[in-house]
C-alpha cells in the first residue's frame, strides 16, 4: 500500500484535474447552448430549402431541363468533405465518424477518394493514413455562412470541372445532448433522394414519401435553377457544420462531466484508503508504545 505521502500528492493532483475538468464542463455547457439554438433557428429554413429543390427537381423531370449539378455521372472518383473538431476530450464523437468514414470507403474498392478536412482532428487523421488531402479548412470558433460559402464554392468548382464525380459529406448529426449520430450524406450531385433531408434538430421533419409541393415558377425554371442550386448547397452544408458544432459541444460537456464524476469517485477512494492507513499508522505506534511500557516495567 502507498504510503501516506504519495496518497496526497495524487489527492491533490486528481483535485486539480477536476477543477479543470469542472470548468471545461461549464464553458462547453455554454457553448453548448448557443450551438443547439442557432442549429434549431436554422431547421425550419432548411426543410422548406427541401421542399423547394424536391420541387424544382420535379419541374425538371417534366420540362426535360438540364443542370450540371443536377447530373448523375459514373463514379471514378469522390471526394469526401470530412467534418471533425479542431480540439479533442469530446468523448467518441472523431472516433465514431473517421470509422463510419472508412467503413464506406471500403464498401467502394474499385472507386479513388480524396479528403477535403473541416477540422484540424479530421486533417490529422487522413495525413495519418497517408489518404489524399485535396483542401483542408480550420473551423475556427466563429465559423459562419460566410466561411462555408468558402467551402461549397470551392466544391461546386470542383464538381463542375470533372475534378469529382459526387461529393459526401460526413459529420455528426447532433441528435440529443446526449446523443450524436455519424452520418455520411449526398452532397452533389443533388437529385429527388439527395434533396430530401430529414434532420434530427426538427419536430416535424418531411418525409421522404411526403408530398411535394407544386409551385408556379417566376422567372423560368432554368433560370431559377441556376441561381438556386448552389444556394442550396451552400445553405445544406451550411446546416451540417452547425449540426456538427453542436454534436462537438454537447459530447465534450458530457465527457468533462464524466470526467468530473470520476475523478470525485476516485477522491473519495483515495481519501478511504488515507484514512485507513493513517489510523493502521497510529494503532502501530501505539501497539509499538504499549509494548515499551510493558518491556520496561518488567
Amino acid at each position: 500500500m502507498a504510503n501516506l505521502r504519495e496518497i496526497r500528492r495524487r489527492i491533490k493532483s486528481i483535485k486539480n484535474t477536476a477543477q479543470i475538468t469542472k470548468a471545461m464542463q461549464m464553458v462547453a455547457a455554454s457553448k453548448m447552448r448557443k450551438a443547439q439554438q442557432q442549429a434549431l433557428a436554422s431547421a425550419p429554413y432548411q426543410r422548406i430549402l427541401d421542399h423547394i429543390a424536391r420541387s424544382l427537381h420535379e419541374a425538371r423531370s417534366g420540362a426535360d431541363l438540364t443542370h450540371p449539378l443536377l447530373d448523375a455521372r459514373p463514379l471514378r472518383r469522390q471526394t469526401i468533405v470530412l467534418i471533425t473538431t479542431d480540439k479533442g476530450l469530446c468523448g467518441a464523437l472523431n472516433s465514431n465518424l473517421l470509422r463510419e468514414t472508412l467503413k464506406y470507403e471500403k464498401e467502394s474498392p474499385d472507386v479513388s477518394f480524396d479528403y477535403i478536412t473541416i477540422g484540424r482532428k479530421g486533417r490529422q487523421f487522413i495525413a495519418r493514413l497517408g489518404r489524399s488531402l485535396t483542401a483542408d479548412f480550420e473551423l475556427k470558433e466563429s465559423f459562419g455562412f460566410r466561411d462555408t460559402k468558402k467551402i461549397s464554392q470551392f466544391l461546386i468548382q470542383s464538381f463542375l470541372d470533372n475534378q469529382t464525380d459526387k461529393i459526401i459529406v460526413a459529420y455528426s448529426e447532433f441528435i440529443n445532448t446526449l446523443a450524436q449520430k455519424p452520418v455520411l450524406t449526398q452532397l452533389l450531385p443533388l437529385g429527388s433522394a439527395a434533396t430530401v433531408t430529414t434532420s434530427a434538430l426538427s419536430d416535424a421533419s418531411p418525409s421522404d414519401n411526403s408530398p411535394v409541393a407544386q409551385y408556379l415558377f417566376e422567372p423560368h425554371p432554368v433560370e431559377l435553377l441556376n441561381n438556386m442550386l448552389p444556394y442550396f448547397v451552400h445553405y445544406s452544408l451550411y446546416q451540417k457544420v452547425l449540426s456538427a458544432r453542436a454534436s462537438e459541444h454537447s459530447a465534450r460537456m458530457v465527457a468533462m462531466k464524466n470526467a468530473t464524476d470520476n475523478a470525485q469517485t476516485i477522491i473519495k477512494e483515495l481519501t478511504l484508503d488515507y484514512n485507513k492507513q493513517r489510523q493502521a499508522n497510529i494503532t502501530t505506534e501505539l501497539l509499538e508504545i504499549a509494548t515499551a511500557q510493558m518491556a520496561m516495567n518488567q
